[in-house]
């Protein structure tokens, strides 16, 4: 491969494509569309505190949470602007409670499009990063009807898997199962450019990132763990990172190494199986850490070999670099007391 500096997202994935001799260019249509969305969904989260577009909605999602403005901002502008693709077959999202069908005055396509449009939405007006998560399957089943298990895949068949973090710059991570690789947006052009060429996770890093204040409703083995992060007797020392803003968080640990935690609590009786969805939260973040030589887990097993039964299932999850993810199953396990 020639030296990519410079390279645009849609000319690297172009340039993906012409090595698979298969490919339709379907799927790199899709990318370069989503691409289009998270540009505008950036261009309006960098004007969040002189627009009015901060604040609540005044209604509920499907999780029984408020709605911020710009949540609903980001869901609509995802859903419009993949619709007409004539890439996908169906959609859904963390703020709807149903499956998303493709209106009828546009082609179908044979992929379906998971997503997480705001992740970390209520940082929207303190300036803390958010992002946005994607999960991209195959249509499995014949024929143009689209049934439940065309979206309800486990996730070690995602196709494709990434999320945009907007911050002090706009980024795009994203994996098709070989490589991860990270672009910037470039205001001054309006490109994403490749800046994180063949990201790795170290295999084992200093930083665990968990929200400590639910501490004493986790199960005695997730709070030893959490114990051994904080001795001053481990070696090597690690430290404590929690933003609050899930992608945000991961985006950090990819690149400096590291845990990222959300263990099931008992505070919460909704929540007794953990907070973060599979579908649109740990499945594809566990496809990126995975393609970048990390892990995810339950804590019992692989997060990409759930078979999901339901669009809004939560999981536990620890993920983020090998060894930290072995030693999280090991105590939770039991192994270690």
């Amino acid at each position: 491969m020639k030296s990519s500096i410079g390279m645009t997202v849609t000319e690297h994935i172009l340039e993906k494509q012409r090595e698979n001799p298969e490919a339709t260019g379907a799927f790199t249509r899709l990318l370069s569309e989503l691409t289009v969305a998270a540009k505008i969904i950036s261009r309006e989260v960098n004007k969040a505190g002189i627009a009015d577009i901060l604040g609540y909605a005044g209604r509920m999602n499907v999780q029984g949470e408020e709605v911020q403005k710009l949540d609903e901002f980001a869901n609509r502008t995802i859903r419009e602007r993949m619709g007409h693709t004539g890439q996908l077959c169906a959609m859904a999202s963390e703020e709807d409670a149903d499956i998303i069908e493709i209106p009828p005055r546009y082609p179908k396509g044979n992929y379906v499009l998971i997503f997480d449009p705001l992740d970390g939405s209520s940082n929207i007006d303190v300036n803390v990063n958010i992002g946005t998560i994607f999960s991209i399957h195959r249509k499995t089943s014949p024929g143009d009807d689209l049934i439940l298990s065309d979206v309800l895949q486990p996730g070690h068949k995602q196709v494709a898997a990434g999320y945009f973090v907007y911050g002090s710059s706009t980024m795009m991570v994203y994996t098709t199962g070989q490589g991860v690789h990270g672009f910037t947006l470039l205001p001054s052009i309006g490109e994403f450019i490749l800046s994180h060429e063949n990201m790795k996770i170290p295999q084992r890093g200093t930083i665990f990132s968990v929200n400590e204040s639910n501490y004493n409703y986790w199960s005695p083995e997730v709070r030893r763990l959490v114990d051994y992060f904080k001795s001053r007797d481990t070696k090597p020392a690690y430290t404590a990172r929690y933003i609050g803003s899930l992608v945000s968080d991961f985006h950090r640990n990819l690149l400096k190494g590291g845990l990222f935690m959300y263990p099931p609590d008992s505070k919460d009786p909704r929540k007794p199986h953990g907070k973060l969805r599979l579908m649109c939260e740990a499945n594809p973040l566990a496809f990126v850490v995975k393609a970048a030589g990390g892990d995810a887990s339950t804590g019992e097993g692989p997060v990409l070999d759930i078979e999901p039964e339901e669009l809004h299932q939560r999981v536990p999850l620890f993920i983020g670099s090998k060894k930290d993810v072995e030693l999280a199953e090991k105590y939770i396990r039991g192994e270690i007391k």
